[in-house]
């Protein structure tokens, strides 16, 4: 009697297989510089690592989308149902041959695929800092760890850094299988940036000083209020500038200030941000016009305006905090490039190295604030944070 395979998963191991061999580079990297050192510290360098590799993974991602290689191998999670564009090499002609200027070439199979990896081994990385924090916890729940201190981060933080990156996979999947539906790469780019947050507040989490508790501590600062605003403004213009790159309409307005030298051009802000839909049309199946991606790329540009006024006045109020001025002198800076690079889209048609520094300023952006956002998290909060956590280790 013939049996039949209905499923062959020899690509998807080999895949697996070769972003381990990834993760296991990094790690033995992670492991030589920090043999010696103690096991919170060699956690941290961990997070330190990963968090590395995935601001990584943005900028992949980014040079992915603006090489128009979001669909090199059409499928997922390999190519053509190889683990690579080498065993796909006859399918990947065919395609260029029925469109020579299409979205399949080899070097954008490469592209898309090098993505891959490199996602995957950010699992990895992520998977591995996981079990060790869970370990850390179970030894330090009998009191085996307990002269090393308290650990970087509680279990809690590594399971949801986990869970996230596997619904950060779920959706890198669909934004292949949708055909790079614009709702569904926004939201892509969304959620590497929330990863990208997570892993700066296990970097930097925040430590108590029982010295300086004071009752205004007890509350939550307006330092607190004021970067937490900043943070949310900062994070919906990098949602806008996701929409206006998945919908190619940054070349909707050439001009700076006026867009198609008018200070209001004719715009379909109905269509523009309509949701559910796929890339270049409607939801009826039209054809998305020119004054829709016009009011995507207006919209885009009247909100940076209210983020710039917002952060200025962050570094304003904050400049006399001593224990900031690190992270907002950076915080100004990169507010500066971001201004420059996103003009230079604009009036130098969109060129890739701008972009990529645009995407990657955004990243800096979240990060440096998210970073903030720990420095002035409210003290008593943080203590009671840990001494709920204590309650949990000692626990049997």
């Amino acid at each position: 009697m013939n049996v039949q395979t209905l499923t062959d998963l020899t690509p998807l191991a080999r895949l697996l297989a070769g972003a381990a061999a990834l993760s296991a580079v990094a790690l033995l990297f992670w492991w030589f510089r920090n043999a010696r050192a103690t096991p919170k510290q060699r956690q941290q360098a961990l997070v330190l690592l990963t968090l590395f590799f995935t601001f990584d993974l943005i900028v992949v991602g980014a040079f992915t989308r603006l090489t128009d290689s979001g669909l090199g191998c059409p499928d997922w999670p390999g190519c053509y149902g190889s683990a690579s564009p080498v065993g796909a090499q006859i399918q990947i002609g065919h395609a260029q041959d029925a469109m020579p200027d299409g979205p399949v070439t080899p070097v954008k199979a490469w592209i898309e695929m090098v993505h891959r990896y490199l996602a995957m081994a950010v699992g990895g990385l992520i998977l591995v800092l996981t079990a060790l924090s869970w370990h850390d916890a179970w030894l330090r729940r009998r009191n085996i760890m307990k002269k090393f201190g308290r650990p970087i981060y509680s279990p809690g933080w590594s399971a949801f850094t986990l869970v996230w990156v596997c619904i950060q996979g779920a959706f890198g999947a669909l934004t292949v299988t949708m055909q790079l539906f614009p709702l569904i790469v926004t939201m892509h780019l969304l959620g590497a940036y929330i990863l990208l947050a997570a892993l700066v507040l296990q970097v930097h989490k925040p430590e108590p000083d029982p010295k300086r508790q004071t009752p205004e501590s007890a509350t939550v600062s307006p330092a607190h209020r004021a970067v937490s605003l900043a943070l949310l403004l900062v994070v919906l213009q990098a949602l806008l500038g996701a929409w206006v790159s998945t919908n190619y309409a940054v070349l909707a307005c050439n001009d700076f200030p006026t867009c198609q030298g008018q200070w209001w051009p004719p715009m379909d802000f109905h269509a523009g941000f309509e949701l559910w839909r796929p890339l270049g049309s409607t939801g009826d199946g039209a054809v998305l016009s020119f004054q829709a991606l016009t009011a995507i790329h207006y919209a885009h540009r009247l909100f940076a305006a209210v983020v710039v006024i917002a952060v200025i006045a962050l570094l304003i109020a904050l400049r006399a905090r001593m224990e900031l001025r690190k992270p907002l002198r950076w915080l100004g800076i990169v507010l500066v490039l971001q201004l420059l690079t996103g003009l230079s889209n604009v009036v130098l048609d969109w060129p890739v190295a701008a972009a990529l520094m645009h995407t990657a300023g955004a990243g800096a952006l979240i990060a440096i604030l998210t970073r903030l956002l720990a420095l002035s998290w409210p003290a008593k909060s943080v203590m009671n944070a840990y001494a709920r956590e204590s309650r949990d280790q000692v626990a049997v």
